[in-house]
């Protein structure tokens, strides 16, 4: 198999393209994850209680009943701790080690989700697709409105709920 860059198939992968992940998990040692919001100070997260809300809100329109990119689910406890394509992506107990905080905290820019814009690109003013993003009006798939990227505060209750045990 050819080497390809982790970040380049990570990138694709969360991004919805099919993804040989060579049945390892991804190397997400070369991201900076202390540029993370600090965990919430919050005891006893739970997803059902304060995560779904979350994901309900900004991930279930890329990542629910309807439709899984990069074959990942966030809108059950069970699919979220089962993973995508790229494996799983909550390590319980370990937020720092999680695709689905760091990619929430939108800190690296091939892993961000949602997607950063890349500069006259799909989704970019002037860009192709005149600013609606991929999938034509609204953003991905024309579901309306592209999905706000989470809040520090949001990426810190992910956190805590991950480090707590992901419950």
């Amino acid at each position: 198999m050819k080497t390809t860059s982790i970040p380049l198939l990570l990138g694709l992968a969360i991004a919805g393209y099919p993804v040989l992940a060579a049945e390892k998990k991804l190397d997400i040692s070369k991201i900076d994850v202390s540029k993370l919001p600090s965990a919430a100070d919050r005891k006893g997260v739970t997803y059902a209680k304060d995560i779904r809300p979350i994901f309900e809100a900004s991930c279930f329109r890329c990542h629910g009943e309807e439709r899984q990119k990069g074959d990942l689910r966030l809108d059950s406890l069970e699919a979220a701790l089962k993973g995508g394509e790229d494996g799983k992506v909550i390590v319980p107990g370990a937020s720092k080690k999680s695709l689905l905080v760091i990619a929430a905290a939108r800190i690296d820019d091939e892993t961000a989700m949602p997607p950063k814009p890349k500069p006259g690109g799909p989704g970019s003013p002037g860009g192709a697709g005149g600013g609606r993003g991929p999938g034509g009006p609204g953003g991905p798939g024309g579901f309306g409105p592209p999905p706000k990227p989470l809040t520090a505060e949001q990426v810190g209750l992910i956190r805590a709920w991950v480090d707590q045990g992901a419950k």
